[in-house]
């Protein structure tokens, strides 16, 4: 059961987002399938809050809560950039 955020654990997730975010370059603008786009961004969400469940389940919390993250992670972005109609719910969602 792992339910403690181990110092290597969290230098993993650190090493990760750094390098991802070194790596990150605006694209170029580009006509998108907005339906296609907004049923990806919700088909990743989903997959990651079932791993969540799914590690939850197993004991390991420490990776269920790091997917139950990536999983609003997803909806947060899909959100602000208007895949998704939240109401303007600014309590659940980053978009005011």
């Amino acid at each position: 059961m792992t339910s403690t955020i181990t110092k290597e654990k969290l230098e993993k997730y650190f090493d990760v987002t750094s390098r991802a975010l070194k790596k990150v370059k605006l694209g170029k603008e580009a006509k998108i399938d907005w339906k296609h786009s907004a049923e990806d961004f919700l088909d990743m969400a989903k997959r990651y809050f079932d791993d969540a469940k799914h590690f939850s389940e197993k004991g390991d919390v420490v990776t269920a809560f790091a997917a139950l993250n990536y999983a609003h992670g997803w909806l947060d972005a899909g959100a602000r950039l208007g895949l998704f109609d939240v109401g303007h719910d600014s309590e659940l969602f980053t978009v005011d």
